[in-house]
């Protein structure tokens, strides 16, 4: 077995697909239900969480992610039980991040306490915007003023938390997204994601855009001075882009986002979940069902819910390496990608780009600059051999 992905540890991630309503912006494996068998779920859960257990054996876990859909609907007995049964079948890290994304809803922010005694010590919250209409346009079911009390209580209980923020929202000029990140700074304990929006095929604002009706977003010149105010704004309050999309206090990174980065193994839990898992014939690409219901049944009958398992073969762990680690400030190390790869980067197209201002060498370390990190899509078709 390769033992590669110790670069980048271990992770769980769980994914509760169920929400309250659809955001039209969202592509996530998410789905509208009235009712949900909790019992029937944690059976299922830790069914899959075993499952994959028995193909890693005993493994150092990381971080555990609840990813969703929205998780902070899951009763905190069922995410306690969750913790206590990835404990039981790995060997969780005495630092192991524990992370639980949370819609900022007033009956959801009651549940914090029983999260924190379940065993969760960090919050990421999905505000998505500081004033009411933005949230009405993004079809957010919260208020400002809601997300502040969600927000406040979180962290009272909880040492690091994290929220988002979608900006180049339709109609929002320069100068208000300043004035909102600022806002957002002044509030933050060790993390913001900040992303841009994106009109995803499939979703409401996707058929929105197709038929000529999703109007007043920015163009990319006003999106790339958006993002290029961001990094600057949060280089000055201390919270710098360690990530393409996040921002943090130093020693406050994401940890489970960082074994995604790092390139390291991730098991999969849940409707939709992906995993990587090193395993004796070498590195395989697990995808879950994604329908929840076909995903129940698939364990029942199987024990796991995957319905793609793929070995990714040299080229394509070395592109998975540099595509991931590219996305990280501290970028790629070139003598890994040239082990997994078995050839090294395109060194003529890395000293072009470098030459260019895009990248920077450190030692056997490449990453990209304020400048290349907007275009990181056509350095990484320039570098690859």
């Amino acid at each position: 077995m390769s033992q590669d992905w110790q670069n980048g540890g271990f992770g769980i991630y769980i994914h509760w697909p169920f929400c309250l309503a659809k955001c039209p912006y969202c592509d996530f494996n998410s789905h509208v239900r009235q009712q949900v068998d909790y019992a029937e779920w944690q059976s299922a859960l830790i069914t899959e969480l075993r499952a994959n257990a028995a193909l890693t054996g005993q493994r150092n876990v990381r971080s555990v992610f609840f990813g969703g859909g929205t998780p902070s609907l899951m009763p905190p007995a069922l995410v306690g039980a969750l913790i206590d049964e990835v404990a039981k079948l790995w060997v969780l890290e005495p630092d192991a991040e524990i992370t639980l994304e949370a819609n900022p809803t007033s009956v959801e922010a009651e549940r914090f306490r029983g999260f924190a005694s379940a065993g969760v010590n960090r919050i990421s919250m999905g505000i998505q915007a500081l004033n009411d209409p933005d949230l009405k346009a993004l079809g957010r079911m919260h208020s400002a003023v809601e997300a502040m009390q969600a927000f406040d209580i979180a962290r009272g209980l909880f040492k690091r938390v994290s929220f988002d923020l979608i900006y180049a929202r339709q109609n929002q000029s320069l100068a208000a997204w300043e004035a909102e990140l600022a806002g957002a700074l002044e509030l933050a304990v060790d993390h913001l994601s900040l992303y841009q929006l994106t009109i995803e095929d499939g979703t409401r604002f996707g058929e929105l855009a197709a038929r000529g009706k999703l109007r007043g977003l920015p163009g990319d010149d006003l999106g790339a001075d958006m993002y290029e105010m961001t990094q600057h704004l949060c280089d000055a309050a201390g919270m710098p882009g360690y990530e393409v999309s996040n921002h943090a206090r130093p020693g406050a990174e994401s940890r489970h986002n960082l074994v995604y980065w790092r390139y390291g193994d991730y098991a999969g839990v849940g409707p939709g979940a992906h995993g990587r898992l090193s395993l004796n014939e070498g590195r395989f690409a697990r995808a879950n069902q994604r329908n929840p219901e076909a995903w129940l049944a698939r364990v029942e009958n199987q024990g796991h819910g995957a319905v793609e398992q793929a070995l990714l073969g040299a080229e394509e762990e070395a592109s998975e390496y540099l595509l991931m680690s590219m996305r990280l400030v501290e970028g790629c190390d070139m003598g890994r990608y040239e082990a997994l790869a078995g050839q090294p980067l395109n060194m003529a197209a890395v000293a072009d780009c470098a030459n260019e201002g895009l990248l920077v060498r450190q030692g056997a370390r490449l990453a990209t600059t304020p400048r290349g990190r907007i275009v990181l899509n056509a350095i990484l078709r320039d570098i690859s051999p």
